[in-house]
């Protein structure tokens, strides 16, 4: 099977930090980017080289969907560690295990240490659990890979406890423009929904407390759904197995299709199947769906369960961002949720890696009433992020003209050479976390930027290494930067180290003043000014 550009390239690169000695690797691809065939294609080249490999899950279907997956992609067929099934004394070379089998304790003695020399673990956010600890620390010189979907902020940090490395990640936007996932249109429902008095349980909102407050306003809900979902193939995520069923038999009152499956459903397989026929096409379901099925024809998800987890809120989108044919994109229902707590996870999460972002677009979404394009609108919100940005720097650099300061701030140098990435920078692992060292201060200074505020040895690192290239490529300096955009030029970061240059010595030329003819707000290098 040949992979995907993506997908080679993910490859190579865990095992190139294997090889360099970083054992605990990450691998992040969205929901439906194949990260099971990238998977089946590294456990084939460790068996290639002699090592056996275990693939250890939670759930006995992503098991399965592994196994299937190997099986196609390489034609290596898989033994299984589960329940009563054995791997021991099995030829087949790819282990499929449970970690709830795989952690009890007579089972791991029947392993020695080396009997894995690579272990990958499927949804690796489950990853610092006991039960899953106790089988890594059993096998310690096993190549370790953990593979998820776009984890929040919190999950990579708490990740990065395990993990040396993020080996590969490859983004939504990245992978919806170039085109393996299909495009999404949210539409922010002027519902207002009371979540104000729902408790936090376990680092998220209380399911129970949920219902509660959702039961009011179900009613409400299918009567939306009747105006923009009628003709869609949907799937509604619900806190509880009882607001599922009722919110299912609300929806057949009002001429929908529905059909609910939840843990307990007996005929689960069956409901999904006809819905996958195009039998149903609205799905309830009370959070059963999250991980392990596919249906790429689905065009529709509303997310009745609420949630600041932005992994499980990718997840649950993640159900209808498969390509299929006739399917131009997929529309994404996002109600307005009130509370006091600002951490809810809003279609804008799905994108924006920076949360000043995040809640623009979500405040321009809100007030459009249209469903819009998330690529579109997280631009846009970005644009007016920037602008607000700008406009607070120029009131700060106006107040520092009087400093005379001789050093650069480095939010100014980052902004004016449009460095998105340093300015949203997040250090992950424990490295990146640590003070900068005494060197990379001097470093810093010596490039012309105030080193005073550069808070971590991971931005550092990032800064150097942006100056050093930008050196080599001829681009403006810090100090020319600081200079020239002092006396109002724009984006002095853009320009090339011999157009800030000749600016300057037409200044100096000029007696310190602005020459004639040049307007510093319009003024283009290489331009008629």
């Amino acid at each position: 099977m040949e992979l995907r550009p993506y997908q080679d390239e993910a490859r190579v690169r865990i095992e190139e930090e294997w090889d360099s000695g970083n054992r605990k690797t990450l691998l992040v691809l969205p929901t439906g980017c194949g990260k099971t065939v990238v998977f089946a294609k590294v456990a084939e080249d460790q068996v290639r080289e002699g090592r056996k490999v275990l693939v250890l899950a939670h759930r006995g279907e992503l098991l399965q969907q592994a196994s299937d997956k190997i099986y196609s992609v390489t034609g290596l067929m898989t033994a299984v560690e589960k329940a009563e099934e054995s791997c021991i004394g099995s030829w087949y070379q790819i282990v499929v295990g449970s970690v709830q089998s795989m952690m009890r304790e007579n089972r791991l003695k029947q392993f020695s240490e080396d009997y894995f020399g690579t272990i990958i673990v499927d949804e690796a956010h489950h990853i610092l659990s006991d039960g899953y600890q106790r089988v890594m620390e059993h096998f310690p010189q096993a190549n370790i890979l953990g593979v998820t979907a776009t984890p929040d902020r919190g999950d990579m940090k708490n990740l990065g406890q395990f993990f040396n490395t993020l080996a590969y990640e490859y983004t939504l936007p990245r992978a919806i423009k170039e085109g393996y996932l299909s495009p999404i249109k949210a539409l922010t429902v002027p519902l207002k929904l009371d979540l104000s008095h729902v408790k936090i349980s376990q680092g998220d909102f209380s399911v129970g407390d949920i219902g509660t407050a959702l039961d009011p306003y179900l009613e409400q809900i299918a009567d939306v759904m009747l105006e923009h979902c009628r003709d869609r193939k949907t799937v509604v995520f619900l806190p509880l197995i009882k607001t599922s069923q009722k919110f299912c038999a609300i929806l057949r009152k009002k001429g929908f299709s529905a059909a609910e499956v939840n843990g307990e459903s007996v005929d689960r397989s069956e409901k999904l199947a006809a819905f996958d026929r195009g039998e149903y096409n609205v799905l309830c379901n009370s959070m059963l769906l999250t991980e392990g099925w596919d249906c790429p024809s689905v065009d529709c998800i509303i997310v009745l369960r609420p949630t600041k987890i932005r992994s499980l809120y990718c997840q649950m989108v993640g159900r209808g961002t498969r390509l299929h044919p006739g399917k131009d994109h997929l529309l994404l229902l996002d109600f307005l949720w009130h509370t006091e707590r600002h951490e809810l996870c809003h279609p804008a999460h799905l994108i924006c890696e920076n949360d000043e972002v995040a809640r623009r677009m979500t405040k321009n979404l809100e007030m459009t009433g249209m469903p819009e394009d998330i690529e579109a609108a997280e631009q846009a919100a970005a644009e007016d992020v920037v602008a607000a940005r700008e406009e607070a720097l120029a009131k700060k650099l106006e107040e520092m003209k009087r400093r005379k300061q001789k050093l650069v701030d480095p939010l100014q140098y980052e902004m004016s050479i449009q460095a998105e990435d340093l300015v949203n920078y997040v250090p992950v692992f424990p490295a990146e976390m640590a003070p900068p060292s005494d060197k990379q201060l001097k470093a810093l200074e010596k490039f012309g930027i105030l080193p005073d505020v550069v808070e971590n040895s991971g931005k550092a690192s990032m800064l150097l290494n942006r100056l050093a290239k930008r050196r080599d490529e001829g681009l403006a300096t810090p100090k020319q930067i600081r200079f020239l955009e002092a006396r109002g030029f724009n984006h002095v970061g853009t320009w090339t180290f011999v157009s800030a240059n000749k600016m300057i010595s037409r200044i100096s030329a000029n007696g310190w003043r602005i020459p004639n003819g040049v307007v510093p707000k319009e003024y283009v290098p290489g331009g008629a000014a």
